[in-house]
C-alpha cells in the first residue's frame, strides 16, 4: 500500500488507486457503510487516512464467526430504563456490569427479560410512574434508550423545563435522584440533526446541569463483532467529580459476513411473502435490489415510489453473504426495509434476526411472531452493548483482560 500522509484527507480517485479498488467500487463501499466519508467543501467525498488503513486490513467482511463476548468479574451496578429485549443489558452483563433494576413499558420485553433471566430485577412500568430515590448513590452506571420528541424552547434557557413533557424528563428526573457515576444515553443516528441539532443540544445541556462531563459519537456496530451495518449514538455523561476521561470503543480490523453470522442458525418462525412478492422477489440477485428487475417489474412493484428521488435502496433489497447485513428493523417484509435471504425467497426469520443482533440462541422471545421481529429490531445488539460495557468499566478504573488496553479504546475528541 502506498504512504498516506497522517491525517490527510483524500477524494474518491486517490482512496481508490492506494485501495486498488475502482471509483465505483469506494462509492458502493461508502454507501453501505463499509468505509466511512467526509464532506469536503463542495460537497465531495473525502477519506481519512485512518479510515484507508482500517479498510485496506479489513478488506471484505470475513468468515470469522461471532461469538459471546465476556469480560473478567466487576463490581460494577447499572439501571436501565427503556430496556426492550435485553441487547444492551445482556451485552453489558456479559461485560461483567450487574444490573440492578431493568425497565420497560413493553409487556412481551419484559416477559422475554424473566423467561431468560429470571433473577434479574424486570418490571413493566411506565418511566412516569417510577421513583428511584431508594437506589441513590448505590449505581455506577445509568443507561437508557429514551425516545427523542421534539423539545420546547421557551426562554431560550435550554433547561429542564423545556424538556418536560418528553420522555427524556422522566429518564432526567431519575438520574437526578439516582446520582449515577456514569449516564449511557443511546439512540439513532438521526438524533444528531433532530429539530436541527436543538433536541441533542437540550439534551447535552441538561446533562452537563444534572452534573456531568459529556461526550458522545456514532458506533459503528459492523466494526464492533456485529454483523450488520448498524450506527448508534452513544452519549456517555461522567460524573463530574470523577476524574477519568471519557472513552468510547475502537473499531476493530474486520467485519463479519452474514455467512458466518447465520452458519447453523435454528430453525424458527418467520413472516413470509405473498405469492406475487415472491415473484418479484425471486428475480433479485444475492445483494441486489430493485434497480436489478426488469423495468416493467419495477414500475408496477415501486407504484408511486419509482418516481420518486432518493436511492430508495432498501426496496427489493435481498442480502448479501459475503457482507454485513442491512440494519434489521422491525419487520424485514416491509416494502421500503426489505431483508430477503441471500439465497433462498424469503424474508429473514427470527432466530436469524437474533444472530445478526448477536443474541444467543437460547434466548427466546416471548410474544407474537410480529412483536419478536420488533424486539430484536429496536434492541442494541449484544456484542455492541459488550463494548460500550467495556469503555464504561475503562472510564471506572476496573481491571479487564487484553480487550480493555488503552490501545483499544481511544478518548473521544469532541
Amino acid at each position: 500500500m502506498a504512504k498516506v500522509t497522517q491525517n490527510a484527507f483524500l477524494p474518491v480517485h486517490e482512496a481508490a488507486t492506494l485501495l486498488g479498488v475502482s471509483s465505483d467500487t469506494i462509492r458502493r463501499w461508502e454507501k453501505k457503510g463499509l468505509i466511512k466519508a467526509t464532506k469536503g467543501s463542495h460537497g465531495e467525498r473525502l477519506f481519512s487516512h485512518d479510515e484507508i488503513l482500517r479498510v485496506n486490513t479489513k478488506g471484505s467482511a470475513s468468515d470469522k464467526p461471532w461469538k459471546v463476548l465476556t469480560a473478567p468479574k466487576s463490581n460494577l451496578t447499572s439501571i436501565e430504563l427503556f430496556c426492550g429485549a435485553g441487547g444492551l443489558a445482556l451485552g453489558m452483563h456479559n461485560a461483567a456490569i450487574k444490573s440492578q433494576l431493568l425497565v420497560d413499558f413493553d409487556k412481551d420485553s419484559i416477559k422475554t427479560l424473566q423467561q431468560n433471566r429470571p433473577k434479574w430485577n424486570s418490571i413493566c412500568a411506565s418511566v412516569l410512574e417510577i421513583d428511584l430515590d431508594e437506589y441513590r448513590g448505590q449505581i455506577d452506571i445509568m443507561a437508557g434508550g429514551f425516545p427523542c420528541q421534539a423539545f420546547s424552547y421557551a426562554g431560550k434557557s435550554l433547561g429542564f423545563a423545556d424538556t418536560r413533557g418528553t420522555l427524556f424528563y422522566e429518564y432526567a428526573r431519575l438520574i437526578s435522584q439516582v446520582k449515577p457515576k456514569i449516564v449511557l444515553g443511546e439512540n439513532v443516528k438521526g438524533l444528531m440533526n433532530h429539530d436541527d441539532g436543538r433536541t441533542l443540544s437540550v439534551i447535552i445541556s441538561e446533562l452537563e446541569n444534572l452534573g456531568y462531563r459529556v461526550a458522545y459519537k456514532v458506533l459503528r456496530a459492523q466494526f464492533l463483532d456485529v454483523p450488520q451495518k448498524r450506527e448508534r449514538l452513544i452519549i456517555f455523561g461522567i460524573r463530574k467529580d470523577i476524574k477519568e476521561s471519557i472513552y468510547f470503543p475502537v473499531e476493530k480490523d474486520y467485519t463479519i459476513n452474514l455467512r458466518a453470522a447465520l452458519k447453523s442458525v435454528p430453525h424458527s418462525e418467520g413472516q413470509k411473502y405473498s405469492p406475487t412478492k415472491k415473484e418479484v422477489m425471486d428475480m433479485v440477485p444475492e445483494g441486489g435490489y430493485w434497480r436489478d428487475l426488469p423495468l416493467d417489474v419495477q414500475k408496477e412493484f415501486m407504484g408511486g415510489s419509482f418516481h420518486l428521488g432518493g436511492g430508495k435502496t432498501g426496496m427489493a433489497r435481498r442480502l448479501s453473504w459475503s457482507e454485513p447485513s442491512l440494519t434489521l428493523t422491525c419487520n424485514p417484509a416491509q416494502k421500503q426495509t426489505e431483508r430477503c435471504h441471500p439465497r433462498e425467497t424469503r424474508p429473514l426469520t427470527v432466530r436469524e434476526y437474533a444472530r445478526i443482533q448477536t443474541f444467543p440462541d437460547d434466548w427466546a422471545f416471548a410474544g407474537s411472531v410480529s412483536s419478536q421481529y420488533k424486539q430484536i429490531g429496536n434492541a442494541v445488539p449484544v456484542n455492541l452493548g459488550y463494548h460500550i460495557g467495556l469503555a464504561m468499566r475503562k472510564m471506572l478504573g476496573t481491571p479487564s483482560k487484553s480487550a480493555m488496553d488503552p490501545a483499544s479504546l481511544e478518548p473521544h475528541q469532541g
